[in-house]
């Protein structure tokens, strides 16, 4: 059984733990979920010994192996298959020994012990892992220095699942996996042997692949039996249970305090009335509840709606060389308000396509319609890395922004939750999380006709993945999506195409099936993986909640235009009358008394204006915000 008792560490005298507890049993599948920055990778990196606890420990049953991956990414001139059995030192040693051993006693040890560690079929173990991760049998037998940095990692990650330690931590392991990797690991982990405690933000893994959510919140775990929605239900319950509970006490503390305060000065109430000050005294408060709010996420609509199709494909071809196309015989169509998935292995040209969409790249042949009116927004994982280390959020937007006040580019900021501490910090200093919203911030800044999000959820916890599937749903472009992320797909997507075979097609089935397809190409076996009428049930429910989500787009889309109208004119007589302002602030303007009284005048009417415009965008806001929340009453 893993232990943590009463940890408590700091970094930089800030608490990331304080009086933690924790037993995980021997055996079992645990999720480690919490906010970003609460302190998951802290804990396994203390789990490991790399950090030690200032006070507290943690133990592990007494010769248990840990594994975990590591951060460097396997290089070098060896074969992948070569480096993924070399992980297991053990049998290396053995089999290097017996080449050279002659005690037939010493002989009969080291095949005993290979026969025990089952050291034969590690070459057939070793190989159905790596296929699993998306290797076939010519790419297990090239080098690692011939991969990319993202494929290497997944090496690192097959020699830690190869090993089988009795103890397995995983940090984001599906961060450098595609869709089809994800579907693997998840059937993987449910019929892995040992413990595994893994760190995600993948809903649908931490729902399939453990059995327990290990919740860390403001220093303490919390351990909850089942999958993350039903933690989610039982989080939720607890609240309620204590905020009741909390009511109830301070309705308790009121009662006694004016028992105390009435009866205090009189002699024939002053021992009771001394009794109930030591009850209060004594009464534990209830924790209040701090519930940290997620912001949500602001996409821009575009000014102008295009009529469909936004893009027409005839017999295109995309690639980088016209000699060597990467995707043949496009003949696709995109609508204006369509919600697409690619679907695909890594390397069948996902995001070839995505640039395609994107007009970074012209058609090697064929025809793409529509492309010259067309807005794209594209976001990509590696543009992540291309966002300048010295410049600060604000920097960014104000680029874009040249003739906005400084309140308008803090505002814009503050919608896609950058506050003013944020906005001024260097990127070089932000999360992987903060860098992800001011990446989709600045994607999305003009209100594109189409919206293509290659992985864009790598970075974000649980929450904030939620306020951008919500951010989507209200989106009235189109979306082309690529993620590994099942939930963000199944309840974002209403259309799926596959990428695959060197084109791309519209695929028929769902998300359940492909899976279904995908490990049987695979051979895995899917042990105890039967669908229970539950989860169908849910799938359908998913399918309607897509279709009334795009009805409800466009019915909601005029009271969303007069919203916006509306907000648009305040905004323009409040930069009107910050002008006037400026002038009437000039000492040199009342040399000129005629010009004066003009603008005092002028101002006056535009103050006039503005308070009318205020009461028409607040009156139209709520008319939107009405039907909107009638809407998703409908729909839930």
């Amino acid at each position: 059984m893993l232990h943590i008792n009463d940890l408590t560490f700091r970094i930089e005298g800030k608490p990331i733990f304080e009086g933690a507890t924790a037993g995980i049993p021997t055996g079992h599948k645990v999720g480690l979920v919490g906010r970003n920055g609460a302190g998951k990778s802290t804990l396994l990196k203390l789990i490991t010994g790399e950090y030690h606890a200032d006070n507290g420990n943690i133990t592990v049953p007494r010769s248990s192996r840990i594994g975990h991956v590591a951060q460097e990414a396997p290089g070098g001139t060896d074969s992948l298959i070569d480096w993924v059995l070399a992980a297991d030192t053990e049998r290396a040693s053995l089999l290097a020994e017996a080449e050279h051993a002659t005690d037939p006693h010493r002989i009969a040890e080291i095949q005993i012990r290979l026969t025990d560690i089952d050291a034969h079929s590690a070459p057939a173990r070793a190989a159905q892992i790596l296929s699993g991760l998306g290797f076939d049998e010519v790419a297990q037998q090239r080098a690692c220095r011939e991969f990319s940095g993202g494929w290497r990692m997944r090496v690192a990650l097959a020699s830690v699942l190869f090993l089988e330690p009795e103890l397995l931590l995983l940090d984001e392991p599906t961060n450098y996996l595609d869709l089809e990797g994800t579907l693997w690991l998840e059937t993987y982990l449910r019929t892995y042997p040992h413990t595994v405690l893994i760190v995600s933000h993948d809903r649908d893994l931490l729902n399939r692949a453990v059995g327990a959510i290990l919740h860390l919140e403001r220093g303490k775990l919390t351990l909850y039996t089942g999958g993350y929605d039903a933690f989610e239900d039982a989080r939720r319950e607890k609240q309620r249970l204590e905020l009741k509970l909390m009511k109830k006490q301070d309705d308790e503390r009121r009662r006694i305090q004016a028992f105390i305060d009435r009866f205090k000065a009189k002699a024939t109430k002053a021992k009771q009335a001394q009794s109930r000050v030591k009850a209060l005294a004594k009464m534990q408060p209830i924790a209040a509840q701090v519930e940290d709010r997620v912001i949500p996420f602001s996409l821009p609509n575009p000014q102008k709606l295009l009529a469909s199709p936004l893009l027409r494909m005839e017999s295109a071809a995309a690639g980088y060389a016209a000699d060597s196309p990467i995707l043949t015989g496009l003949n696709l169509r995109i609508d204006q308000d369509d919600r697409i998935a690619l679907l695909g292995q890594n390397g069948n040209g996902k995001s070839t396509f995505a640039k395609l969409l994107a007009g970074k790249l012209e058609p090697l042949s064929g025809k793409v319609y529509g492309a010259n009116r067309v807005e794209a927004g594209y976001f990509a994982q590696h543009q992540l890395d291309e966002l300048n280390p010295l410049a600060t959020p604000y920097d960014h937007i104000a680029k874009l922004m040249p003739e906005a006040t400084e309140a308008q580019k803090r505002t814009r900021l503050g919608t896609f939750g950058f506050s003013a501490d944020k906005a001024d910090t260097r990127c070089a200093n932000l999360s992987g999380g903060e860098k992800a919203r001011l990446l989709l911030a600045l994607t999305a800044f003009h209100g594109p006709h189409l919206l293509i999000l290659d992985e864009p959820t790598n970075h974000l916890d649980v929450d904030s993945r939620e306020a951008l599937v919500h951010a989507l749903t209200e989106f009235e472009g189109a979306v082309i999506l690529i993620s590994h992320d099942r939930h963000l797909v199944e309840a974002t997507a209403d259309r799926l195409w596959i990428v695959r075979g060197g084109t791309v097609t519209p695929y028929d089935g769902d998300m359940d099936s492909y899976r279904t397809e995908l490990l049987a190409e695979r051979g895995t076996r899917q042990r105890g993986d039967r669908t229970s009428q539950g989860e169908a049930e849910a799938r359908v429910d998913r399918a309607a909640q897509r279709r009334l989500a795009a009805g409800r787009r466009s019915e909601l889309a005029p009271l969303k235009k007069a919203m916006q109208a509306a907000e648009k004119t305040v905004e323009k007589l409040t930069a009107d009358i910050a002008r006037l302002d400026v002038a009437l602030a000039d000492p040199a303007l009342y040399a000129m008394a005629d010009k004066a009284q003009k603008t005092v005048l002028e101002r006056g009417q535009l103050a006039k204006r503005l308070s009318e415009a205020e009461e028409t965008w607040l009156e139209a806001t709520g008319v939107y915000e009405e039907a909107a929340a009638l809407a998703d009453v409908e729909t839930a």
